[in-house]
């Protein structure tokens, strides 16, 4: 499997942020990736209000995302907010491959946490998502979910050789190495792959005051036993990397952490 990451700083206009989208897919299928991923909040960066900007699933937004999918032959994973029924939003992964409906996976684990309160603004989600990706299971989630080995394990019982972790991950000291250790750390709960893709770290000097997560990048991939196959900088990047997920059957073989487990601990 070729994976695109791109590495992009999103700003507040989601028009602007679509053509980011649309440049980074573009070079994605120019070099033969089967999939691209974006980071959260691909459609408009934290730290303005979130409720004018969400679009539904079947808006302008999600569904040039659709389109970009359709004309490159190619699946896009990018983040996005969407209305949730209670007036706040949904901070939502969209997941549009050619020629099949749009998916999509609500954020479950909200980033209460170091002094700011997603769920504030943010309604959860409550459903694990897996897709198949080129004859891939590959499992979605986002950002502060990384820090809940439960989910990740889920996802690799359902089939999930590949768990994506779309993030805009929040500044702070030892901010990095949490970052580099629970994507490790994923990795080896489920012998899988961990495709983490962030935002960059913003140039925008708004977005730089601003004290909502707004991202370090060092987008990384992360192999089953552990090595990281890939780190990127903090500045805008666009990378293409291939893994084997044939691998992912021998290294759970061998690791044996999914067989061995027992959920009658928890």
């Amino acid at each position: 499997m070729r994976i695109a990451l791109a590495q992009i700083s999103s700003g507040t206009d989601p028009d602007a942020n679509l053509a980011l989208v649309a440049d980074g897919v573009a070079r994605a299928a120019a070099a033969g990736a089967d999939l691209a991923v974006f980071p959260e909040a691909t459609m408009c960066r934290f730290g303005i209000p979130l409720g004018p900007v969400a679009q539904p699933l079947d808006g302008p937004w999600a569904t040039g995302i659709q389109a970009l999918a359709d004309r490159h032959g190619i699946t896009v994973v990018a983040g996005m907010f969407t209305p949730a029924a209670d007036g706040r939003v949904h901070n939502t992964i969209v997941i549009a491959g050619p020629g099949r409906p749009l998916m999509s996976y609500n954020k479950i684990h909200l980033f209460d946490a170091f002094d700011f309160a997603e769920s504030t603004t943010v309604a959860p989600g409550s459903d694990p998502l897996t897709v198949d990706i080129a004859g891939t299971a590959v499992g979605v989630t986002t950002c502060y979910d990384i820090r809940f080995a439960q989910l990740f394990t889920v996802l690799a019982e359902r089939g999930a050789a590949v768990s994506i972790v779309a993030a805009s991950w929040g500044d702070g000291e030892g901010k990095l190495r949490q970052w580099r250790s629970l994507a490790t750390a994923r990795a080896l709960d489920t012998a899988g792959y961990v495709v983490a893709v962030g935002q960059a770290r913003p140039t925008d000097p708004a977005a730089q005051r601003s004290a909502a997560p707004t991202g370090i990048g060092h987008s990384m991939v992360v192999d089953p036993y552990g090595a990281t196959l890939f780190e990127a900088g903090n500045d805008v990047e666009f990378a293409v990397i291939d893994i084997d997920p044939a691998i992912v059957d021998t290294a759970r073989d061998r690791l044996g952490v999914l067989r061995n487990r027992r959920p009658d601990l928890h």
